[in-house]
């Protein structure tokens, strides 16, 4: 038996009173994904602990039964896993966001989906001008980028970004929790007034403002850490051969941790323009040499963030028509039968534009599994399903032993 996990990042959401209290899953057309459903079975799964803030970083490693409480140790240090950096004792590493400050308020937090070239550019310009023996600055994809500060203590506290759009940068700098952390509060703080004063009249960003795009003035370091102990899959459940297929730098992290084959597809930008084909595409051929794929597509997350109600239901119909169709397809003509999960790792309501801790709606089919009474995969209709409400790495075990 082999095992595909499809992850639409923030594609749950909340009923939305201007949409008849109904949410995107609800609204998008999604035959396949409810064909699914309706011939498999579902539950609900808590990706989220109390104690802890409802990132992608950390429900995703819910997802694949980490014990996060344990062993998250911070976004930056996935996202320096996935671009090669090895980081040493002692090393900080911080997920460094391009973003917009406009009049003072933090206006998004992505620099309007600025281009991975644009960034690059941008990245390399700061590490030039603010990098140093300490410091230094990585580019990644758009908008999420690395800084490694040596010596840096991570008793901080760091807004992220897309939780705040709207809010005075001011008052959501950074502050240590601890006497010990203060220099390296300062010291980020400190980076980030230097980046605005220096970012604004870069000629990539005359460009952008030009063409009336959202320029990249300020970057903003957040979720702190150093490098983690993470177990891989092979020594948590047994999985001998496994890949994830991202655009997303920190899942991709995740997977070098896991001991996962990272596969990367040309044209997958994690946003509702990606290349769905592609990927679909890559998780087919992956099964054929991996026991487990881990598939994670961005674009409903990244909607969410928006606000946009309709571009949210657009995509998670782009999951469904130009993904799960064709892999449901070449899965049932494989020798090997395949076991196909769907879910989210979190919720991004689009009335809060951030993420929530709320249980995510789960699928689980296999060829001959005996289905439970949901018709239609939504956040509701889940809570119907013969898995009931899942915790810890319930999910995992349960959908591996399929």
């Amino acid at each position: 038996m082999k095992h595909l996990i499809i992850l639409g990042d923030g594609m749950a959401d909340e009923p939305l009173a201007d949409f008849g209290g109904k949410t995107p899953l609800q609204m998008a057309s999604k035959p396949h994904i409810d064909w699914l459903a309706k011939s498999g079975q579902t539950g609900r799964l808590a990706t989220v602990p109390e104690t802890m803030h409802p990132g992608s970083e950390i429900a995703n490693m819910a997802v694949l039964g980490y014990d996060v409480e344990t062993v998250y140790d911070g976004r930056g240090v996935l996202e320096a896993a996935s671009m090669g950096v090895e980081l040493q004792p002692g090393d900080l590493a911080l997920r460094c966001n391009l973003l917009t400050i406009e009049n003072g308020i933090l206006k998004n937090h992505s620099a309007g989906h600025i281009s991975s070239g644009e960034a690059a550019e941008l990245i390399r310009f700061l590490d030039e001008k603010l990098g140093n023996d300490r410091m230094k600055f990585y580019p990644g994809v758009s908008y999420r980028h690395l800084l490694v500060v040596k010596g840096g203590n991570k008793e901080l506290n760091c807004t992220p970004p897309h939780d705040v759009p709207g809010a005075p940068f001011k008052d959501v700098l950074v502050s240590a929790k601890t006497k010990n952390a203060a220099q390296t509060a300062e010291l980020l703080n400190e980076l980030i007034l230097k980046s605005q004063e220096i970012l604004a009249d870069h000629p990539v960003n005359l460009n952008r403002k030009f063409e009336g795009k959202a320029i990249a003035n300020s970057i903003w370091p957040w979720s702190p850490g150093y490098k983690p102990q993470m177990p891989s899959l092979k020594e948590m459940f047994g999985v001998e051969k496994s890949a994830v297929i991202s655009a997303v730098d920190l899942v991709q992290g995740i997977g070098v941790y896991a001991g996962m084959e990272v596969i990367k597809v040309e044209g997958a930008t994690g946003l509702h323009d990606t290349n769905y084909e592609g990927k679909a595409q890559a998780a087919v051929e992956a099964l054929k040499t991996n026991n487990f794929v881990y598939l994670h597509i961005e674009a409903s997350d990244e909607a969410g963030h928006e606000g946009d109600v309709e571009l949210k239901t657009k995509t998670i119909e782009y999951l469904d028509q130009r993904v799960v169709k064709y892999i449901l397809e070449e899965t049932q003509k494989m020798d090997e039968p395949v076991a196909i999960a769907i879910l989210p790792d979190h919720p991004t309501p689009c009335a809060l534009k951030t993420h929530t801790r709320e249980p995510v709606p789960f699928l689980v089919y296999k060829p001959g599994i005996e289905p439970d009474q949901v018709e239609v995969y939504d956040e509701f209709s889940v809570k119907n399903g013969s898995f009931g409400l899942l915790k810890g790495d319930e999910f995992i075990r349960k959908f591996l032993a399929l």
